[in-house]
């Protein structure tokens, strides 16, 4: 329930963008071009960058291939669609140098990034990776596939000041998640923050960090100098941090940034980064100072505009660039977790207070 079908398949960065900009931090782009569908391309000695179509605005996801003994172990998998299928097809048929696949590690839960995973693991009788959070998340979302929307999920988009017809649009597209993946394998090897892992001649160290998902890995190689952030870091969009109908008191904004502070305190500044979505680059604790403190501009602005009572759809415009409408379904979803992030937020630190009126909507006003 906590991903309802409201939500685009992939959510990240359907919002970023900011009314009024910091500077830009400049980074280092070493790649003139990404890969083509179906190819790859060498970023480190044993490592490769590949990418697979979306059938969204954000058109693209990052994998990377690790040579792995005798095999490559891949991170992420794309979305389950024809096109991702075909693209897979053209790597075995052109890029593996006739080598099987390992062993899948996923950074996260999301549908662009595990979607494959289950057809992948059973062709070639491999083990997933992941952290427990993430794989019992997925398991649970994939069994609302085909569900009548609860009455949780319902009063969560009331209490936000969604209209009669915004919750139908919600009770007709709920239980779409599992759409996109493939079925799960039935057992998993779970990793945790911290672990070294060994893939071929390298160790690699998971970092976990919240606020985008439950329980996100990122696979840091002091050796190589690469750190594979999955959606934590991404160079050009910010990813999206959202609160969802089952744990609708959550406070997956205080997560993120605390998550922003640990990776700049445990990945060194020199390293390569292989984000999700985008290009390679360089500048990582840049990055992460200009994600935060866009973040808090954002927050401020926020607070600044509860001097009135407000519902949750009442502070788009403080927070978005765009104009967010009841039409697309995805976008108000997306908007409205973001918003209740925020709000939810500044609410736990005591900044905000918040009231029901008769109809169940939540007003919110500065302190």
């Amino acid at each position: 329930m906590s991903h309802p079908a409201a939500a685009p398949a992939n959510p990240d960065a359907a919002l970023s963008g900011e009314r009024d900009r910091l500077p830009k931090p400049t980074l280092e782009y070493p790649f003139a071009q990404p890969p083509d569908p179906g190819t790859a391309l060498q970023v480190a000695p044993g490592v490769v960058w590949m990418r697979m179509p979306l059938p969204m605005m954000l058109n693209h996801i990052n994998i990377w291939g690790i040579e792995d003994g005798d095999g490559w172990a891949i991170v992420d998998t794309g979305m389950r669609t024809d096109e991702t299928l075909a693209a897979w097809r053209q790597l075995f048929a052109s890029a593996t140098d006739g080598k099987r696949l390992s062993r899948i590690f996923a950074t996260h839960m999301h549908p662009d990034h595990i979607g494959m995973a289950g057809w992948l693991t059973r062709k070639f009788d491999i083990r997933l990776w992941m952290t427990r959070l993430e794989y019992m998340h997925c398991r649970v979302l994939m069994a609302d596939t085909g569900r009548e929307a609860p009455d949780d999920g319902v009063a969560f988009y009331r209490r936000a000041g969604w209209s009669d017809a915004a919750i139908e649009n919600y009770r007709a597209r709920f239980g779409n998640f599992g759409k996109r993946i493939h079925a799960m394998p039935d057992s998993y090897r779970r990793i945790v923050d911290g672990e070294v892992l060994r893939i071929g001649q390298h160790d690699w160290r998971v970092i976990v960090g919240t606020g985008h998902s439950p329980e996100h890995a990122c696979y840091h190689c002091p050796e190589l100098k690469l750190l594979i952030s999955g959606d934590q870091v991404l160079p050009r969009i910010s990813s999206n941090v959202s609160v969802h109908p089952t744990e609708p008191d959550e406070n997956p904004m205080a997560d993120w940034l605390a998550s922003l502070q640990k990776i700049k305190a445990q990945v060194p500044d020199d390293v390569l980064v292989l984000p999700a979505h985008n290009e390679c680059f360089r500048g990582l604790h840049a990055r992460l100072d200009y994600l935060e403190a866009t973040q808090l501009r954002t927050l401020a602005r926020l607070r600044k505009s509860l001097s009135e009572p407000r519902r949750t759809i009442d502070v788009f415009g403080a927070l978005f660039a765009r104009a967010i409408g009841e039409n697309d379904a995805g976008l108000l979803n997306l908007a409205t977790g973001e918003s209740q992030a925020c709000l939810n937020y500044l609410l736990q630190r005591g900044e905000i207070t918040r009231s029901l009126d008769a109809d169940g909507v939540a007003w919110y006003r500065r302190a």
